[in-house]
């Protein structure tokens, strides 16, 4: 019966429930092992007379191959890296490249910038009140500066 003319409408029906489960269960690899059946179904269609056997080889190879293209080529396009991710609780590392106006003037290496509605605590060169800085490092809750 399975290698009958028709067996290409079972792999089908494989590939159907297959990626009817992964609409039950997301995840993705339902998905690609259906992708497999699917194409096992396409393959029998093309070369009628294969035999259960090598259906359930060639199948077997096809789901495995399709889940390797999504793990190394659809995979890593999905992933996306915005940038902070690395830093998400270390706002103080953010801050760095960024440009801000002192709201105390530098005097003896210390004072402090106007950071979003806050205040930061600021070392570097001395400047005036109303300088423009920019952040070059962090150091615990101090932002070390130099003049923009």
């Amino acid at each position: 019966m399975f290698a009958s003319v028709t067996a290409h409408y079972l792999w089908w029906i494989v590939a159907l429930v297959l990626i009817a489960i992964e609409v039950l269960m997301p995840g993705f690899f339902m998905l690609w092992i259906g992708i497999g059946a699917a194409a096992t179904g396409l393959l029998v269609l093309l070369i009628p007379g294969l035999s259960l056997l090598t259906q359930a080889i060639a199948f077997g190879v096809l789901a495995f191959a399709s889940c390797a293209v999504y793990w190394y080529g659809v995979r890593p396009k999905l992933q996306r890296d915005e940038p902070g991710d690395d830093r998400l609780n270390r706002r103080g590392e953010q801050l760095i490249g960024k440009r801000y106006v002192l709201i105390e003037a530098i005097v003896n290496g210390r004072g402090k910038a106007q950071v979003g509605d806050g205040q930061w605590l600021v070392s570097g060169p001395d400047l005036p009140v109303g300088s423009t800085v920019e952040v070059v490092a962090v150091e615990g809750t101090t932002l070390t500066v130099r003049s923009a």
